[in-house]
């Protein structure tokens, strides 16, 4: 019976290191020595390789010709793990490894998706498709304001507006606020993010007989939630997502008023017209559901509301003559406001039935719609039969200050 051989890897000391021929190496404990083929008689490469809190170190420290030594690359080893114990000391209290950006995107739709949160499928195409690719393969607290300037700038180089930049920025912020909420990160680590300033669209308008060619069109409909939905738009000017997501049980018809839970600026009382509240009140009756959803899901075994009606809003748009790129459902929420600055409605009642976070937003309407500046540029106004060519002679004491001056 023959015995058993037993080759024995030799282990890295200088003695090994030494006796090694041209083309082998020795890697042990994550460093790497390699006696070189070519260049100096018996020169050797020193290569480190370790992992360090779930990232690979991979250095080439260099030659022993250059002075390296096998104990250089055993203290360089040393001063990784150092350097990343101090970083696990420098973390927020209760975690122990920094995250990835890409881990934390992961982890963050994850949480909103179960808390239900706003914008969901922006903040996932935002992070998916632009953010991560850009930042992900870095830790999560290392992304710097340079970075976040150099992402903007590839951005629009690449075509890109600057509002769409700016919602992808918007995405950022929010994933950083909620990472120092959750003690992800610390809030000194967070990079400051900008925004470019955008140009201010104008606001459009409809007209009393395009109102009334909108609503009739969406009675012609084939879909009988639309002329609701038209009415819902042009009676409260409350926003597109808003008036899908109420609910029969959250109508108030005796003071006319719909409790809106969730609202861009918090949970609000919506008032509603009567003739609003006559036609829901229909609506119900017609349905015979007295708490569920205004405009459930068509499909049959789903549950929920509907989510757009910019389908159905484009058809009622071409039946009335109208362009669908000027004509949107938000244009109907902008005609309702400004038909309220138009009536002389004060600012702060305006405020609380359009639902705006702050009073800026309002002030757009005043400043292009607003009758109190009509008023005020008639006190300017004068005939051009008052003005002759007596008004332009110059006096003699005006041509003597002229020639001062002069």
């Amino acid at each position: 019976m023959q015995g058993v051989v037993i080759i024995v890897k030799p282990s890295l000391s200088r003695k090994s290191i030494r006796a090694l021929r041209k083309g082998e190496q020795i890697t042990e404990k994550g460093i790497k020595a390699e006696k070189l083929e070519d260049g100096a008689e018996g020169d050797v490469r020193y290569t480190i390789a370790i992992m360090v809190d779930g990232r690979r170190e991979h250095r080439v420290l260099g030659k022993a010709s250059d002075g390296v030594t096998l104990t250089q690359a055993q203290k360089a080893i040393e001063v990784l793990r150092t350097r990343a114990r101090e970083e696990r000391l420098d973390l927020p209290k209760g975690r122990k490894v920094a995250m990835s950006f890409a881990e934390a995107a992961v982890a963050y739709l994850d949480r909103l998706a179960q808390s239900g949160g706003k914008s969901l499928d922006d903040k996932r195409r935002h992070l998916e498709r632009r953010l991560v690719p850009y930042f992900g393969k870095g830790r999560l607290d290392s992304v710097t304001d340079l970075q976040v300037e150099q992402y903007v700038q590839s951005r629009v180089a690449e075509g890109f507006k600057r509002a769409t930049v700016n919602r992808e920025l918007s995405t950022l912020s929010h994933f950083f606020n909620r990472a120092i909420n959750w003690k992800w990160m610390k809030r000194d680590d967070k990079p400051q993010i900008v925004k470019s300033a955008e140009p201010r669209k104008p606001i459009t308008v409809l007209t009393d007989i395009e109102a009334g060619l909108l609503m009739q069109a969406a009675m012609d409909d084939v879909d009988p939630a639309l002329a609701l939905f038209v009415a819902f738009g042009l009676n409260t000017a409350m926003r597109h997502s808003e008036i899908l997501k109420v609910r029969y049980e959250h109508i108030d018809f005796d003071s006319r008023r719909i409790f809106i839970p969730e609202a861009k600026a918090g949970e609000r009382e919506q008032v509603i017209t009567p003739t609003l509240a006559s036609l829901l009140a229909n609506h119900q009756q017609s349905s015979g559901d007295q708490k569920g959803w205004v405009f459930p899901v068509l499909w049959s075994g789903r549950v929920g509301h509907r989510i757009t009606m910019g389908k159905q809003f484009k058809r009622a748009v071409l039946r009335a003559g109208l362009s669908c790129e000027r004509v949107t459902p938000h244009v109907m929420r902008h005609t309702a406001i400004t038909n309220l600055v138009r009536a002389g409605v004060d600012l702060p009642t305006i405020q609380k039935i359009s639902g705006h976070k702050t009073y800026a937003m309002v002030l757009r309407y005043t400043h292009v719609h607003g009758t109190h500046l009509d008023k005020a540029i008639s006190h300017l106004d004068r005939p051009s039969a008052s003005i002759t060519q007596k008004l332009h002679r110059v006096e003699p004491l005006a041509e003597a200050f002229v020639a001062l001056c002069s």
